[in-house]
């Protein structure tokens, strides 16, 4: 009798541990399915924060399964989200900015990264360009609508001179650099990786005008309005896994810098060169709404939009999430 009892026991003992909820990578018990979310993001150094927080297992950490769009840039990131094809997406400030001002109910919900000096102008010098006031009349390519496009202007004007005194040279991001290695443009405007990969191969002939002081650009997280107000739990996962990154990559420099040329695809020695350019961090503060505020004067002085009246850009920025989940980081003046 008391071996059938130990073979019940013991049934009942492996059937309870194959039903038992997995554990996650904390050691703690998972009690309920993950949710499902699509994130957009790029294969540029200011998604980091999202190539970490999903080589990590953050995301299931936080009771999140990823499903992730890759693009080259964050307008297209941005455009997924756009077209309902992502929940969340990683974009900078300049693409956010003309949505808006488009009437796109969106919302930024943390900066994940600031450099002063992610944008910048590489020129050959055989075109005739060894200082900025060189780029007059020269054709320098750009990517509307983005970082690009602001950071180009305000070089000019910093010198001096308006987008009339160049032959402006509309360009995707991955055009770059096979437009200025064949002389197709004298110039381009762009940002990181492409950056550093045409000032490697120009070498001696190439020439990089950056300047921190007229521009700091800000990449973000963005998401529909009424997905958030649907799901501010999510929200809050969301960020507490992009938090966990941020930690990691602040600890763990070396293995983070690993794991960003295995996610892109990206050689090492190019992830290298640029990673001090950047700072990653989980925040909201008062810098991204006046910058958004001065792309938008920008835009209207240029036509670059219909829209003549400011938005109230904190009615754009979500802060209940990232104050739920990390306070500290939310530096607003309201």
């Amino acid at each position: 009798m008391w071996k059938k009892r130990l073979s019940l026991l013991f049934i009942f003992a492996l059937f309870g541990c194959q039903n038992s909820p997995p554990q996650d990578n904390t050691g703690q018990r998972s009690t309920a399915k993950l949710q499902k979310i699509t994130v957009a993001y790029t294969t540029q150094p200011q998604s980091t924060l999202a190539h970490i927080a999903v080589a990590k297992g953050y995301f299931p950490e936080e009771g999140l399964e990823v499903q992730s769009l890759i693009h080259t840039f964050g307008k297209a990131s941005l455009q997924s989200l756009l077209d309902h094809k992502a929940d969340f997406a990683a974009v900078a400030e300049t693409p956010f900015m003309f949505n808006v001002l488009k009437g796109e109910k969106i919302y930024v919900i943390a900066n994940i990264e600031a450099s002063g000096k992610n944008n910048a102008i590489v020129a050959r010098k055989d075109a005739g360009i060894s200082v900025t006031a060189d780029l007059k009349g020269k054709r320098i390519g750009f990517t509307p609508g983005t970082t690009s496009d602001f950071f180009l202007d305000s070089i000019l004007t910093a010198i001096g001179m308006t987008r009339q005194a160049i032959q402006p040279v509309p360009l995707k991001p991955e055009e770059m650099q096979a437009a200025i290695i064949e002389k197709k443009v004298d110039a381009v405007c762009t940002w990181n990786y492409p950056l550093t990969q045409i000032k490697r191969h120009l070498g001696p002939n190439g020439v990089l005008f950056y300047d921190p002081e007229i521009y700091t650009e800000t990449f973000n997280f963005a998401a529909q309005q009424d997905f958030i107000h649907k799901n501010p739990d999510t929200v809050k996962r969301f960020l507490r896994a992009l938090i966990k990154a941020e930690n990691f990559v602040a600890q763990h420099p070396d293995e983070a810098q690993s794991l960003m040329s295995a996610a892109t695809k990206t050689d090492l020695t190019l992830i290298l060169d640029v990673w001090n350019a950047f700072n990653y961090r989980v925040i909201l503060d008062d810098k991204l709404r006046i910058t958004l505020e001065d792309e938008s004067r920008w835009a209207m002085k240029n036509k670059l939009t219909d829209q003549t009246v400011m938005p109230d850009y904190r009615k754009y920025i979500y802060l209940d999430g990232l104050r739920a989940v990390k306070p500290e980081a939310v530096k607003v003046d309201r």
